[in-house]
């Protein structure tokens, strides 16, 4: 495990521990955090937080700071309703929880 990954996984873990019966798969290289057998997040290796969300609010949140498509290698997008938000994006556990927030959002509806 990296220490960037191990980092974020463990705020990720601190901020949706009351959120229900949340448990860590393995997955895309990092580790997902699964509600109900859907994945909210993932605290990737290099501190990066792949996020799903609606994909009809993809094209809105793509404009928030850090925000990019999600690629499964270089070339291959993994579609609009999977974001990347880059480590420099969540440097304050208030942004972190946003994205959790948009995750649990799209999980719930």
């Amino acid at each position: 495990m990296t220490a960037e990954r191990e980092a974020l996984a463990a705020r990720i873990r601190s901020m949706i521990q009351d959120g229900g019966p949340v448990r860590e798969v393995a997955m895309f290289g990092g580790i997902a955090f699964m509600l109900e057998d859907r994945m909210l997040v993932s605290a990737g290796r290099d501190g990066s937080l792949l996020v799903r969300v609606d994909p009809a609010d993809s094209e809105e949140l793509l404009q928030r700071k850090g925000a990019g498509l999600s690629f499964m290698g270089i070339e291959r997008p993994m579609g609009p309703g999977w974001l990347t938000v880059q480590p420099d994006a969540l440097l304050g556990d208030e942004d972190l929880m946003q994205w959790i927030g948009v995750a649990l959002d799209f999980h719930s509806r």
